[in-house]
């Protein structure tokens, strides 16, 4: 079995899957969405606003399993508009200054119409 790993200071799963998951030394988050902990709502349809709340979201998970954002070795970002891809840049840029490997994909759409989504693996190695 896995041993995973979950806080109050992220948004809870809204379905049948862990905030993350440890694998050996690799800790695997779900996608993490633009969702306020404390309110459970949606983060203004803004794309700032929203990579902002998602890097929170992260680093409380982060944080919760003993790491930061220098254990990030791997991102997957989801963007429902290309057109955000600067703008999302910029934030993610700021947060993830040690460059780990990322894809960046559109996608048709995402849960609650959320702009955004990431998902991490990290190393504590």
């Amino acid at each position: 079995m896995f041993d995973r790993v979950s806080t109050n200071k992220a948004p809870a799963a809204i379905g049948p899957y862990s905030q993350a998951v440890w694998a050996g030394d690799f800790l695997y988050l779900s996608g993490m969405m633009p969702i306020d902990p404390a309110t459970g709502a949606l983060e203004p349809a803004n794309i700032a606003t929203q990579a902002a709340r998602i890097m929170k979201n992260i680093e409380a998970v982060l944080s919760e399993a003993g790491l930061t954002q220098e254990n990030v070795v791997k991102t997957t970002c989801f963007l429902s508009d290309m057109a955000n891809f600067a703008a999302f840049n910029e934030v993610y840029g700021a947060y993830f200054t040690s460059k780990p490997a990322r894809s960046c994909v559109a996608v048709r759409e995402l849960p609650k119409g959320a702009l955004v989504e990431v998902e991490v693996i990290a190393y504590r190695g």
